[in-house]
């Protein structure tokens, strides 16, 4: 396949030209790359050279014109730095800088703006996704699939922290959702552009990008993938992730559409008041049953009342703040980034 070049002229590049990501002769890039792998990148300096050398070399066996665009979300390990080194010997590599850490969400979105290729196969900068999957990934997608999302079956994390509440998760979404997945939280899926290049993303919606794809019609499923231990580098997650799962899971279903992060504020407050009401009510219950106390000789049937009604009331307040956040950006076209340098991009967006 002809390649075009800002750095040589006319110069056909054969597939696999590079041995290495930081090699002594350019790699070319092609002018309409079938493939676009988005990369978010936060402090991964020791698995990026292992990453990119097994990307580039399980790509060029698939014989399809490729690019990889790596999005820093506000590094301060000198990642940014060696991506750099990276994209400046690899014309197929695209690097965009934040100016600070907005989250995967918004790196994923800027991948998607910056993203030429008509496959887009988003995936995690930490070595635990396998690029060797994503053959598998584009062979059932041509099956007649739009989205397909990978599944890490034999998931490599700690148990308690990460398995049990990633897998109530999966569950509590895929049943108020519809959508069936095992594993929501897999950054390694496999998208046709025409079914997300209109998905405007918001707080840590990433994860239900699968739920909007099916409900304009896309064609959604699943299969096992490999995913090994990090060897190199601190996890980004934490249990805390799944609290915020189940209230953006709110957002997405009243509004069948966008949110950001007001929900994160009055939400958690909420939870908190119905918290407080399920501890009242049940001491409630206690010292009527055990002491022989009745309701009316204590304040917390008031008290019950009062932190339910705050919860739902916080919970509305959070909805209707997710409303207008959406206007806000929609209505004036404002990205959830900002950029602040890019390579081999045709344009910063």
């Amino acid at each position: 396949m002809p390649v075009e070049s800002s750095i040589q002229n006319n110069v056909m590049a054969a597939p696999g030209q590079i041995e290495s990501p930081i090699a002594s002769t350019p790699a070319l890039i092609p002018s309409n790359p079938e493939l676009s792998v988005l990369i978010p990148v936060l402090n991964e300096i020791e698995n990026l050279e292992k990453l990119h050398k097994q990307i580039t070399t399980n790509l060029a066996a698939l014989n399809r014109a490729f690019e990889i665009i790596y999005v820093d979300d506000g590094s301060t390990d000198g990642s940014y730095e060696l991506l750099s080194k990276i994209a400046a010997k690899d014309m197929r590599v695209k690097v965009v800088k934040f100016v600070r850490n907005f989250g995967q969400t918004a790196a994923l979105a800027c991948g998607i703006d910056h993203a030429a290729g008509d496959i887009l196969i988003p995936m995690d900068a930490d070595l635990q996704n396998d690029p060797a999957d994503i053959e598998q990934l584009i062979q059932k997608l041509e099956q007649g699939y739009d989205v397909v999302s990978g599944w890490r079956k034999e998931r490599q994390d700690e148990l308690f922290l990460r398995l049990i509440p990633s897998w109530c998760a999966n569950k509590l979404i895929s049943v108020i959702s519809g959508v069936r997945l095992h594993d929501y939280g897999c950054s390694l899926k496999a998208y046709r552009r025409e079914v997300i290049k209109d998905i405007r993303l918001y707080g840590e919606m990433h994860r239900f990008v699968p739920i909007y794809a099916s409900w304009v019609g896309a064609k959604v499923t699943e299969m096992p993938v490999t995913h090994h231990a990090r060897q190199f580098g601190k996890s980004k997650y934490g249990i805390e992730r799944t609290f915020k799962v189940i209230l953006d899971l709110m957002t997405v279903k009243f509004l069948s559409s966008y949110a950001t992060k007001p929900i994160y504020v009055f939400g958690s407050a909420g939870l908190w008041s119905f918290v407080a009401a399920a501890g009242g009510f049940t001491w409630m219950v206690i010292l009527k049953f055990f002491y022989n106390c009745t309701f009316i000789q204590t304040p917390l049937p008031v008290l019950v009342a009062m932190f339910f009604m705050l919860g739902i009331q916080f919970i509305l307040m959070g909805l209707l703040a997710e409303i207008l956040m959406r206007t806000y950006h929609e209505s004036q076209d404002k990205r959830i980034y900002i950029v602040k340098s890019s390579i081999n991009c045709q344009s910063d967006r």
